[in-house]
């Protein structure tokens, strides 16, 4: 797959592409129904299969001081996209200038000049351009005039509820990953390097992978059943594991993040790309009255992703 970052400075073989447009945040089942509609139109008209969404994530820009609320970092839907057979992604460098455009303007300089989109693929609740006033109605009309096709997809609903990035982070939020992987479609994943942290599992006997929560949307804090994907260097493969999200309050811990350990692992695996799959919530975080304490509950949080885990 190949990531184009600048509509203005584009190369003739990015060009023409049958594109679905969004944030994909998570690529959830939702998201995957307007790609697959993108897809249709590409076999159609012999054209790239492409997708086009923003970096940084528009509300970064319109309210920094945000919680973090990010299903997905944009490393982590790369890897996602690439997998769904995605040919080009179009990930566009969102900043003031982008976000001012008017939509007629967003159509002609980005859609039109820019990528030379043959035809576009949108969800029903989809708005572009400045202070998001253009509508699905207005790009219909665009690409009418302007020479491009457009599929407006219905929203997708899980159940009786629609599909959307705010329900999926609500369900993990509530320490109920598996029903954030029925609308995701695939267990939800963090992804990212593993950084080096104060060795206490190591002493403890379980020494955990560490990762940075940053910028991420938080799950709810506790201990968690987990496979985990090491993608790059030497130890590459899958694994099972154990997984604590929270701030460490034995350790008068601040700072959220995850630790990993991995079930009959040994070796380094420090600034390898790692993907940690939640697939059970196990328990709440919580202070013990001993160290001695927290390892017996320690060997019985494995004990119980274990069989969990053996049994999918």
């Amino acid at each position: 797959m190949r990531i184009v970052r600048d509509y203005q400075f584009i190369t003739e073989a990015d060009q023409g592409a049958a594109i679905a447009i969004g944030n994909f945040d998570g690529v959830h089942i939702g998201h995957r129904a307007v790609i697959d509609l993108a897809r249709e139109q590409a076999d159609r008209l012999e054209a790239p299969l492409g997708v086009m969404t923003f970096e940084p994530h528009p509300r970064q820009l319109f309210a920094p001081d945000a919680p973090p609320f990010r299903l997905t970092g944009p490393a982590a839907r790369a890897h996602r996209l690439e997998k769904y057979g995605v040919d080009i992604l179009y990930e566009l460098t969102f900043n003031a200038a982008l976000a001012a455009l008017p939509p007629d303007k967003f159509v002609q300089r980005v859609l039109v000049d820019g990528l030379g989109v043959r035809h576009v693929v949108v969800g029903a609740d989809f708005h572009f351009g400045a202070k998001r006033a253009g509508t699905t109605e207005m790009l219909t009309d665009f690409g009418d005039r302007l020479g491009f096709g457009v599929t407006v997809a219905k929203l997708v609903a899980e159940g009786d509820a629609e599909v959307s990035s705010t329900a999926i982070r609500e369900a993990l939020a509530e320490g109920a990953p598996r029903d954030a992987a029925a609308m995701l479609g695939h267990r939800h994943r963090i992804e990212g390097p593993v950084i080096r942290g104060d060795q206490r599992g190591r002493d403890l006997g379980f020494p955990t992978a560490n990762m940075s929560l940053t910028g991420l949307h938080q799950p709810k804090y506790g201990v968690y059943a987990v496979l985990a994907d090491v993608l790059s260097g030497p130890h590459k493969g899958r694994y099972q594991g154990a997984a604590s999200i929270g701030i460490r309050p034995q350790f008068d811990g601040e700072t959220p993040n995850l630790e990993t350990y991995l079930f009959d692992f040994k070796g380094d695996i420090y600034d390898e790309t790692i993907s940690i799959a939640l697939v059970e919530y196990l328990r709440p975080e919580t202070k013990f009255d001993s160290i001695d304490a927290l390892i017996a509950q320690m060997e019985a949080d494995c004990t119980a992703a274990r069989r969990i885990l053996d049994a999918i």
